[in-house]
């Protein structure tokens, strides 16, 4: 398993910050992956960024259960049919949060940091290849699948941080 990454955060946040990512690490790290961990962590750093931040006041339980549930809604993890799945009420009785309050805080959570369905900077690693905005350029003002062009292009288009990775590579992530 890959190590950790800390988010930057201001010194006024820090410890709330911390808090909430102890919150999200435990329990990523036991119901879900490092993955989502990890996911938690960016996220949770983005707030504590934002001026105000949010997280300067609330429950920070709430919090972890509404960046976990922003994530979930982001990345499938609701749908049965998908590989690694945790229902929402499920999830909030294992936060030991209402389901309703968590739903509400995950809104929040998106809004704030306008994550799009499927956005790709909070995609987990696994679903990248199923995420087609990560892959998709305008080119000329055609949407092109860059995995359909040459690999040239597609190194060009990671080195521009156009795409997560260039495929067929080995992720540098891991």
């Amino acid at each position: 398993m890959a190590e950790l990454k800390d988010p930057k955060m201001p010194k006024d946040v820090q410890e709330r910050g911390a808090t909430v990512i102890g919150i999200t690490d435990e329990f990523c790290l036991l119901h879900l992956d490092a993955k989502y961990a990890q996911l938690c962590r960016n996220v949770v750093g983005k707030l504590a960024r934002k001026r105000p931040s949010p997280l300067l006041r609330g429950d920070l339980r709430i919090w972890a259960g509404g960046v976990i549930y922003a994530l979930a809604s982001n990345n499938f993890l609701f749908d049965p049919s998908q590989p690694m799945h945790l229902g929402a009420q499920q999830l909030g009785d294992l936060m030991g949060v209402k389901k309703a309050t968590m739903s509400n805080k995950g809104t929040m959570v998106r809004n704030l940091l306008k994550i799009g369905m499927m956005d790709p900077e909070f995609t987990h690693p696994d679903l990248m290849d199923k995420n087609p905005p990560a892959w998709t350029l305008l080119i000329d003002g055609l949407p092109i699948d860059v995995r359909l062009l040459p690999v040239e292009f597609q190194r060009r288009a990671f080195d521009l941080g156009l795409i997560p990775y260039i495929p067929g590579e080995e992720s540098t992530d891991e």
